[in-house]
């Protein structure tokens, strides 16, 4: 989290700041599946359309056995299950700045035939005048944001994905899926709802709150972590 008053910035985290909810900021995810909340990650598929069906992508022995290394993380972090849905697309691995790897669903196959949504998405200069006066802000990154946000229960046999060693699909959001920035948008924008247009600004997967003085900044953020 990041205050900063005009020329004056400070880094520091969610923890440092506000230690009364040191709960909001867990290093690691809950482990299991969060209550439906009304909005979940819905696939539409285009009427008539082909299900893809994949094959895994080659991969040498060290990429095998990244790849199952990372799939059992996310079995045992409940984000994944076991599948046997007929709709199946391949992984890769992309190496990250640090050396590590990343595990990417090819989305690719299944986004063309996916009816696309469109949530309403706030306009640049609208933005700018909302924060005209402000000169507080802290931009909120959720922890992997996407994975705290169910599929809908009746879709996860949509995004069947294929390693060497297995198939599973995605009980919450993965990276890559077609509208799933819109759904987040739409989450967020319901559960901040009391709050947008007062000092919380909603744009794709980043989240702006602002204030006009520091006091105010305080409590703004407070209301935020409490919701």
């Amino acid at each position: 989290m990041k205050l900063s008053r005009r020329k004056k910035r400070q880094n520091l985290s969610g923890a440092e700041i506000f230690p009364d909810y040191e709960d909001v900021f867990p290093e690691e995810l809950p482990k299991g599946l969060p209550l439906l909340r009304g909005i979940e990650h819905q696939i539409d598929f285009i009427p008539g359309s082909k299900i893809p069906n994949k094959v895994a992508y080659r991969s040498n022995p060290e990429e095998k056995k990244e790849l199952q290394s990372q799939v059992k993380a996310l079995l045992d972090k409940g984000l994944v299950k076991e599948s046997l849905s007929p709709c199946v697309v391949p992984v890769n691995l992309v190496p990250k700045k640090d050396g590590t790897w990343r595990m990417c669903v090819d989305c690719h196959a299944i986004n063309k035939i996916i009816v696309k949504h469109h949530h309403p998405i706030l306009r640049i200069d609208d933005m700018l005048d909302e924060l005209s006066g402000a000169c507080i802000f802290s931009k909120i990154n959720l922890r992997s944001g996407y994975h705290q946000i169910r599929m809908k229960p009746r879709d996860e046999w949509k995004t069947k994905f294929k390693t060497k060693y297995g198939l599973y699909e995605w009980l919450f959001i993965p990276f890559g899926l077609t509208n799933a920035p819109s759904t987040f948008m739409r989450l967020m924008n319901h559960v901040l709802k009391p709050f947008i247009n007062k000092f919380v600004v909603v744009y794709f997967d980043d989240i702006l709150v602002y204030s006009m003085s520091l006091d105010d900044h305080v409590y703004h953020l407070i209301k935020f972590l409490m919701c």
